[in-house]
């Protein structure tokens, strides 16, 4: 019996990843890899799964992920934030030749992953890494555009949003000054630049989208995402661009302006005599305002989107698909979980064999995504009438006259 732990699988992405393999993966023993047993137990006991059991692993010490992972034959990771996580968590799957899935979106550490490719290659594992939302779906529903509907790929743009989760920690609210504080790369002209997020070459990045289930005219901010690095490599074109937020918008906006004040800096200050950490400070300003800010806009039920826009031409004509993935109630878990759970399900099933550190548009048969995704989340079921109540994959063709129309893929 074959046997896949997930790392992180009592966390908000983990736990769905968890249910996912557990219901889909019947013939394998699934392991919650997670410092957290209490939330284990009930994860297995909600699930009604005989073949899930938990090890307790401390992401911080090598030893207890070495221990943790040996003997398996495949290892999820959703432990975040990655760019602290990752390199530790790879090594050691390389060090024991055991294949990898994991949902790191961000794209400091992951060009340096990127250069264990041989390493991998040579350990005879594959290492797919991104296979997420952002980046994960959004590199193959690219490629599928590129390879099965347009002649010519020009662009190919991607927007996300979510907001209303339950709870958001200090390593989610650190993760996105992270984001806000590095360069962030973009791919425009047919060259990768970089810009900074509050500098003029980032501010000009800025725009509004339209999101089924989430609203129109949505503020949305340049992102330092994988997709602008690795989808180039794969696809001829001239512009990748990612840009996102976090809802609702006066939440994001004051995140961003505690940024860009300094205020997440980790060295202290004096206050009246007290050496005070601006960082501490921030974390705990941000949560307590997040939940007065949620209230006053009554936003209600978690949500999220992420749509994926491919430019091109279309028998000498132009051509532009939209695709968005809108979930309900589950927003940022099962938009992340679900498609990791895929790229374990599709590397089980031996459909994924290149060898390597490679991004889902290096080694994922769109194809092959796409059908068990839509099987696995009952996609051919969700009703598409409805922009702003739908659920599911919506797929958009707007022709060189702006008609639009929904299409099935």
């Amino acid at each position: 019996m074959a046997k896949i732990i997930i790392l992180g699988g009592c966390g908000a992405v983990g736990s769905v990843a968890v249910k996912t393999l557990a219901a889909q993966a019947n013939h394998a023993q699934i392991i919650i890899g997670d410092i957290n047993q209490q939330r284990a137990k009930e994860i297995i006991l909600t699930a009604g799964c005989n073949n899930l059991s938990f090890t307790h692993v401390n992401a911080e010490h090598p030893e207890s992920i070495e221990q943790a992972i040996a003997g398996s034959d495949l290892v999820v990771n959703c432990i975040g934030p990655f760019y602290k996580t990752v390199k530790t968590i790879l090594e050691q799957v390389i060090a024991q030749k055991i294949n990898y899935v994991d949902v790191c979106d961000d794209v400091d550490v992951t060009l340096e992953i990127l250069n264990w490719h041989e390493k991998a290659k040579n350990a005879g594992i594959t290492a797919l890494i991104g296979m997420g939302s952002s980046p994960g779906a959004t590199n193959i529903l690219a490629k599928f555009a590129a390879d099965h509907l347009l002649d010519e790929t020009e662009a190919i743009d991607i927007f996300h949003a979510h907001g209303g989760e339950p709870v958001e920690g200090e390593g989610v609210i650190g993760h996105r000054f992270h984001c806000m504080s590095i360069d962030i790369p973009m791919f425009l002209e047919g060259k990768l630049k970089y810009v900074k997020f509050f500098e003029p070459d980032g501010r000009a990045l800025r725009t509004t989208f339209d999101f089924p289930a989430l609203g129109r005219d949505i503020p949305v901010y340049p992102y330092p995402h994988p997709e602008q690095v690795t989808i180039p490599r794969y696809i001829p074109l001239s512009q990748v661009t990612n840009r996102g937020t976090v809802l609702p918008d006066a939440y994001y906006t004051l995140t961003k302006d505690v940024c860009k004040a300094g205020l997440s800096s980790r060295e202290p200050v004096m206050v009246k005599g007290q050496p005070v950490i601006p960082y501490d400070f921030a974390m705990a300003y941000i949560i307590r305002e997040r939940e007065r800010i949620l209230k006053e806009t009554h936003f209600g039920a978690q949500r999220g989107c992420c749509s994926v826009v491919a430019t091109g031409q279309k028998d000498g004509k132009y051509r532009q698909y939209r695709f968005h993935m809108a979930s309900q109630s589950e927003a940022l878990g099962e938009g992340t979980g679900i498609p990791a759970a895929i790229g374990a399900l599709l590397m089980q099933q031996e459909k994924i064999t290149e060898k390597g550190v490679l991004p889902p548009e290096g080694c994922v048969n769109p194809l092959d995504f796409i059908d068990l995704i839509t099987k696995v989340m009952d996609l051919d079921k969700k009703d598409k009438n409805s922009h702003d109540e739908f659920s599911g994959v919506l797929v958009q063709q707007i022709d060189e006259n702006g008609n639009i129309e929904v299409i099935d893929i």
